[in-house]
């Protein structure tokens, strides 16, 4: 099984993706737990995104294409994987298809875990207050979500024309809604 999950910050993805890959059997791929991981390493990749994050900017998207292909080419993901945090945007989206395409690999489902803006602001206030995160704060976490809207919904769309979107209702116990992401996976269409 080869998973995107999509969701806007504090959807629950980090959560549900830890249960997914003891369930699939799959390793579940943060990009953003990729990117630290190879900047530690001091891989060719790593040296350049870290000199790129060091300036204050974003890692581009080819050097995240780069590190995708070669954990995705590794031997554990072969049969498999839980994508998150990739693909953000547009040419991102294309640029996986185009990826598992070189790869030889076929892309199975996009979950999106759909949850109210204003639940999620709680759940962050919540999580912000139990952590003491102070990127969580009701503003910024606004803020993300703006931009999260604008930037994936399109790619919410690039999936769902492409009959490869399940929609899950992101509310509900841990259990509630990792059943509901097995059941729309198994049977390949929306569970509310």
């Amino acid at each position: 099984m080869r998973l995107v999950l999509l969701g806007a910050p504090g959807s629950g993805k980090g959560t549900q993706a830890a249960r997914l890959k003891e369930y699939l059997q799959v390793p579940h791929i943060s990009t953003g737990d990729l990117l630290r991981a190879e900047v530690a390493a001091g891989t060719p990749l790593g040296r350049q995104a870290g000199e790129v994050m060091a300036r204050g900017d974003l890692v581009s998207d080819e050097i995240l294409l780069g590190m995708l292909k070669d954990r995705l080419s590794r031997e554990d993901a072969r049969n498999g994987f839980i994508l998150d945090g990739y693909p953000r945007n547009l040419a991102q989206a294309a640029a996986l298809d185009a990826l598992l395409q070189e790869l030889g690999q076929s892309f199975d489902f996009a979950v999106q875990l759909a949850v109210d803006n204003e639940q999620i602001i709680a759940r962050l206030a919540e999580r912000a207050k139990i952590e003491g995160r102070a990127d969580d704060t009701p503003e910024s976490v606004r803020h993300r979500l703006k931009v999260y809207d604008e930037k994936t919904a399109p790619v919410i769309d690039y999936y769902r024309q492409r009959g490869r979107l399940a929609v899950v209702d992101g509310v509900g116990s841990l259990d509630e809604v990792f059943t509901r992401i097995v059941e729309a996976i198994q049977s390949g269409h929306e569970v509310g």
